[in-house]
Formats: structure tokens, C-alpha cells, sequence
């Protein structure tokens, strides 16, 4: 019997050895540590990576000594109703874009823009990209969303760092949980079922998580 074909879409990156991060981040690495091939009796191996590998989320502690760190984040936040809005503007999300959709608050928005289709077929970090404007992030919090998630690295710009920490400042600390790095490549736009819950390490800055979605 033929098995039935699942709805749900992985959105998050395989993590492996040498992939891409930010540009003065270390790499992953990935060691075999017990190799069947040299007489062990099981495979087993060991990863070396940083807290915002892959598919991430961000918690409050990444930017503030005394923040909510990611183990105590509710789980609520990383699973539910999800909308993915497709970003036409080539430079950054801005809030005139936004205005029509009347975002409302609680909402968990997934941002798709041209990112998706070209920054994860390179080996290399990418720059420009599209990110979250400091007027848009301003409009996302005010609304009270609880997740914003984007296809990329980070939320915010790369060229003014100083732009890259107000947004995720403006985020964290007005409630809103940051999911980065989603590929949203063929994934249209609309309403979604969406979990990505971020392991569970203790008292740290952020996670990866496993992200997926199915159409509701």
C-alpha cells in the first residue's frame, strides 16, 4: 500500500559540516566519533556549532544580559496558525508593504521574499539581502505579533550594524520571538499550521529548531 504523501513542508536548513553563516561566525563541524568502519560497534558523531545555526531561534538573552533565555521561552509561541506574506520590495521589508494585510495581534508572520530563491545556493554569505526595515519592526511590534520569522540569516540589515541590533532589540524586547533562517522557496503565500520549537539548552541565547508547515 502506497503511503499517504504528507502536507507538511520542511522550511528549516540541513544543518552540516562548513555551511553557511555569518561572516565572522565559526563553522559547523561535524566529527565521527564512533566509526563502525574502525570496529566500533555503533556510529556516533560530534557536532561543533554556534547557538544560531541554521534555522534558529532567537530569545530575548541574546541581546540583553538579563533577557529570557531560550528554555524558558512558552512553547505556545513555536507552534500554531502561521501566515506567510510574500515580500515584493528587492531592498527590505517597509511598512507600506505591510499595511494592507492588517496584521493582528498574537499573529506568528513568516516573511518570503526574493532571499528564498538564490541566498541558500551559495557557500558563501550573502550580501545585500532583504531584511526587516527599523520602521517595519516598529509596526510589527506595535501590532503585538508574537513570532516573526525571515529568510535569512537575520532579521536585520547587514550594511549598519547598528540597524541589525535595533531591530532584534525592538523585537525581543517587545515580545516577539525572532525564527531565523527559513527557506520559503516554492511555498506560497497564505495560512499555515507551523511548529518550530527550539531545543531545549539551558539558559542559552538562542536554538535551532526543526521548522514546518502545512496549509490550513
Amino acid at each position: 500500500m502506497a503511503k499517504a504523501k504528507s502536507n507538511w513542508i520542511d522550511i528549516s536548513l540541513p544543518i552540516h559540516a562548513g555551511m553557511v553563516g555569518g561572516p565572522n561566525d565559526p563553522l559547523v563541524t561535524v566529527k565521527l566519533v564512533r566509526d563502525p568502519a574502525k570496529g566500533d560497534p555503533v556510529t556516533m558523531s560530534q557536532l561543533t556549532m554556534i547557538s544560531h545555526t541554521g534555522t534558529h531561534i532567537d530569545s530575548p538573552r541574546h541581546f540583553f544580559v538579563d533577557g529570557t533565555t531560550i528554555d524558558e521561552l512558552p512553547l505556545e509561541t513555536f507552534i500554531g496558525p502561521a501566515r506567510v506574506i510574500e515580500i515584493k520590495d528587492t531592498d527590505s521589508i517597509k511598512p507600506a508593504e505591510l499595511e494592507p494585510y492588517d496584521i493582528q495581534a498574537g499573529e506568528r508572520i513568516l516573511f518570503k521574499t526574493k532571499n528564498s530563491s538564490y541566498v541558500y545556493d551559495s557557500d558563501k554569505f550573502v550580501t545585500p539581502y532583504v531584511y526587516i526595515s527599523n520602521e517595519a519592526a516598529q509596526l510589527l511590534v506595535d501590532k503585538k505579533i508574537c513570532m516573526v520569522g525571515i529568510d535569512y540569516i537575520t532579521v536585520g540589515g547587514y550594511a549598519t550594524r547598528e540597524d541589525n541590533r535595533f531591530v532584534h532589540k525592538l523585537f525581543l524586547n517587545g515580545g516577539v520571538s525572532i525564527l531565523e533562517e527559513v527557506n520559503l522557496k516554492g511555498v506560497k503565500p497564505g495560512k499555515y499550521e507551523l511548529i518550530a520549537v527550539p531545543l531545549r539548552f539551558r539558559k542559552l541565547d538562542a536554538a535551532p529548531c526543526r521548522a514546518i508547515i502545512r496549509p490550513i
